[in-house]
């Protein structure tokens, strides 16, 4: 497996840990529609939360939130309104960001934002 891909898949592990922790419910992990898809979608709190993950195993470039751009953005929405229409049990959604940077002996830094909108 290419390394991007591996650093991808333990980025997705550690947030749907830290997701889990925080009282998150995890429905799907790479939602996929069409050319959309969402990280993780969860819920709490009768809240659908889309969260894109952003991960990164150092500080050197930029933040991995810094990553997520307006295209990006506009991508995310697009999926979670496809979701939404899809599921109408739900009513309610968020857009998250949840950056995780792992830095080489040391523990995981997490940067969770909530309610995004660019």
């Amino acid at each position: 497996m290419a390394v991007h891909l591996e650093l991808g898949k333990k980025g997705e592990e550690l947030a749907v840990k830290w997701l889990i922790k925080h009282g998150f419910a995890i429905i799907f992990r790479n939602w996929r529609h069409s050319h959309l898809e969402i990280d993780v979608i969860a819920i709490k709190e009768d809240i659908v939360h889309f969260v894109e993950v952003k991960f990164r195993s150092s500080y050197k470039y930029c933040n991995p939130e810094e990553n997520v751009t307006r295209k990006k953005f506009k991508c995310l929405l697009n999926a979670a309104d496809e979701y939404m229409h899809q599921h109408p049990k739900f009513t309610d959604f968020r857009i998250d960001i949840l950056s995780i940077t792992d830095r080489k002996d040391q523990e995981p830094d997490y940067f969770f934002i909530e309610d995004v909108y660019i």
